[in-house]
């Protein structure tokens, strides 16, 4: 019986009010997506919106390209399945073994706040299934309570996007919210990496990992989890 993996994507595509586009980042859908088929899990892909989610134009620059990335540019089948994700609504936790949420700056404006991915994610949480989320997505952990009412990261090791990193894009000023300060104020126990460089962790269910490069590793700790 193959194991079923949500993936959930943004489906936000304006950079705050700077004119500029944003999205999912290419690297955190391509990478999980292929850790998860080639581990024999049948992916759905979901988006507030249903449809094509945006793409962020900078993760489709040369130098934003990794294997995962090239592997999905000549994969049709991938290319139609997220050109047709389910609109959010259409999804319930009790059909899959695990949620994934790729990052990109988009995730900080619609998913953070969506009641609908918050609930999702409840439901994850109290089944006892893994809910990962990689780089800006832990964002979408914001408004998620665990089962006692209090933040779902309060007192656990968690990861994201850190401070330091979001001053290296000079976003600091533009996203609605900090991951790393917002992680912290709810009560998560913050652990980073170097800038850039590969980190994800795990704490019970919950699947944390900081930037793009991790992005692999978070999903390669899914599969650990699910092989259980």
């Amino acid at each position: 019986m193959a194991k079923k993996i949500l993936m959930v994507l943004t489906s936000h595509d304006q950079l705050g009010n700077t004119g500029h586009k944003t999205g999912f980042w290419l690297e955190e859908f391509a990478a999980p997506y292929y850790t998860f088929v080639d581990a024999g899990a049948a992916v759905t892909l979901a988006s507030p919106k249903g449809g094509q989610p945006p793409l962020d134009p900078k993760s489709d620059a040369p130098d934003a390209q990794t294997a995962s990335t090239e592997r999905f540019r000549k994969d049709t089948a991938a290319q139609q399945a997220l050109a047709s994700t389910r609109p959010l609504t259409t999804v319930k936790a009790g059909d899959f073994d695990a949620v994934f949420y790729p990052g990109g700056h988009g995730p900080l404006w619609d998913l953070a706040e969506d009641p609908v991915s918050i609930a999702l994610i409840e439901q994850f949480d109290r089944a006892g299934k893994p809910v990962a989320t990689v780089c800006h997505a832990p964002g979408v952990l914001r408004h998620v309570k665990g089962a006692s009412g209090e933040p779902l990261v309060k007192g656990r090791q968690v990861t994201g996007f850190t401070n330091s990193e979001e001053a290296a894009v000079q976003l600091t000023d533009v996203v609605p919210f900090l991951v790393e300060d917002m992680l912290t104020s709810c009560g998560g126990v913050f652990s980073r990496g170097p800038d850039w460089q590969s980190h994800a962790l795990a704490d019970g269910h919950l699947i944390t990992g900081q930037n793009p490069a991790s992005s692999e590793a978070a999903a390669e700790l899914v599969v650990k989890q699910l092989g259980r």
